[in-house]
């Protein structure tokens, strides 16, 4: 064995010496992985605020294909509409066009009908009148007699020539003369009378028909008359008929164009309350987003005051530990039973939440680091005669320690205790920021979850 030649005192200093750089160590390793943690906690809520606004971008270009297919389809929705339009208004025109055609054939045919009429009037007439004239023709009798009239007179005027020329032989006689002179004056009388009786007959035909010619005429007025009537009132009923189809038509137009601007109207008023609610959900989704930004940005706040509070209690831990080294033995050695028990208790304890929770980067290192420690305190025990502290430390309070001296084994107990101590305090402040971790990103998923549910 090597023994230090400056005794136990500087044994005990390079020991302190040694410990109080573990520490130092300790501290720093502690406050960078600290660091480390703000530093990832920060990342994790940049990468959050990221995923939120790829997902806004994601919902804003959604609400755009969405409106641009909706617009899609209410422009073929309004091309469908106006060639429907379109159709049905040449429909309609063809319609108006072969009625209009049938009306005016209906016309054509009326007007027919009325000239037939006409005609068939006309030559009615036509035939009363040649029956009439049929009916005032001289009857088989009358012209008989008439006939026997002509015969007689014929005789007679036969005798009277015969008696004429029997009379040229006595012509000298007086009452001959005066027969003479007799049928002279009545045959003088008699032309006068036929001549008359003749001109007042052809007066008379004249005046008939002058008057059968004046009664064509005012028949064929009339008829005229009546056809113009017929034509003006058949006008006048095709006017009719037009105008209320006009007023019809002006109607149906009113209508339709009424309905257009209430259909536009609606529309307009539905593009109006969509645009609104967009606005509104828009303004909702972004005040979302800033409330959203503000708790995330308000958690990176408590993460890293969370941080410096850990740190300040790491210090205030050690701090304590260091101040408590001054106090008297007697009481470290009255405690030292109950705190080792204690310790045993909490360093099973921080073995089985280890193996619980092996994901931890802070455990294995402090594991790591308090390894370092009882390596170097176990070589420098076999380098100056000291046993290690934490393992062997109940074999060193058994019988084999009533061998050595006893400030030796007090001093044993002493650095045991204060690494004991130590790592009780490391493992409290691992569990407890262990604890709280767990608490933070359960409280982060619940609110990530409500946030991706609303």
């Amino acid at each position: 064995m090597i023994i230090d030649a400056s005794g136990e005192s500087g044994l005990t200093q390079l020991l302190m010496t040694e410990v109080m750089k573990l520490q130092k160590k300790v501290q720093d390793l502690t406050a960078l992985l600290s660091s480390k943690d703000d530093f990832i906690k920060e990342l994790r809520v940049k990468d959050s605020l990221l995923r939120k606004h790829q997902e806004r971008v994601q919902r804003l270009k959604e609400e755009c294909e969405l409106s641009s297919r909706e617009l899609k389809r209410c422009k073929d929705e309004n091309y469908g509409l106006a060639m429907r339009l379109a159709c049905l208004s040449e429909e309609k025109g063809s319609a108006l066009m072969r009625n209009r055609d049938l009306q005016l054939e209906v016309d054509r045919l009326r007007h027919s009908l009325m000239k037939a009429e006409d005609d068939c009037k006309v030559e009615r007439k036509h035939t009363l009148k040649l029956r009439h004239a049929m009916e005032q023709r001289p009857s088989q009798e009358l012209m008989w007699e008439l006939q026997q009239e002509k015969a007689l007179l014929q005789a007679r005027v036969q005798e009277l020539e015969v008696s004429v020329q029997e009379g040229k032989l006595d012509r000298s006689s007086p009452y001959i003369q005066v027969l003479e002179e007799d049928w002279r004056q009545a045959l003088k009388e008699h032309q006068e009378q036929a001549s008359t009786i003749f001109s007042l007959r052809k007066d008379l035909r004249q005046a008939e028909t002058l008057r059968a010619r004046c009664m064509e005429e005012r028949e064929t007025f009339e008829l005229q008359c009546q056809a113009l009537r017929k034509d003006a009132r058949m006008y006048k009923d095709r006017i009719e008929a037009i105008l209320q189809q006009m007023e019809e038509v002006s109607i149906e137009r009113d209508q339709a164009m009424a309905s257009r601007e209430e259909l536009h109207a609606q529309c307009a008023q539905s593009f109006q309350d969509k645009d609104e609610l967009r606005k509104q959900v828009r303004e909702l989704s972004e005040k979302a987003d800033e409330l959203q930004l503000q708790l995330f940005q308000s958690e990176g706040r408590l993460v890293a005051a969370e941080g410096r509070l850990k740190q300040q209690q790491l210090d205030m831990l050690i701090l304590s530990s260091d101040l408590e080294d001054t106090s008297p033995r007697n009481s470290q050695e009255l405690s030292l039973p109950q705190d080792l028990e204690e310790d045993a208790q909490l360093s099973d304890k921080g073995v089985l939440a280890d193996r619980e929770s092996p994901e931890q980067p802070f455990v294995a290192q402090s594991k790591e680091q308090l390894s370092q420690t009882h390596e170097s305190q176990g070589g420098l025990g076999k380098v100056h005669g000291v046993q290690p502290p934490a393992p062997f430390l109940l074999q060193g309070m058994g019988p084999s320690s009533s061998s050595e001296p006893p400030e030796k084994e007090r001093r044993r107990l002493k650095e045991s205790f204060e690494n004991y101590r130590r790592k009780r305090a490391l493992r409290k402040a691992h569990n407890s920021w262990r604890q709280d971790e767990g608490d933070r990103e359960n409280t982060t998923g619940s609110d990530n979850t409500d946030t991706e549910g609303s």
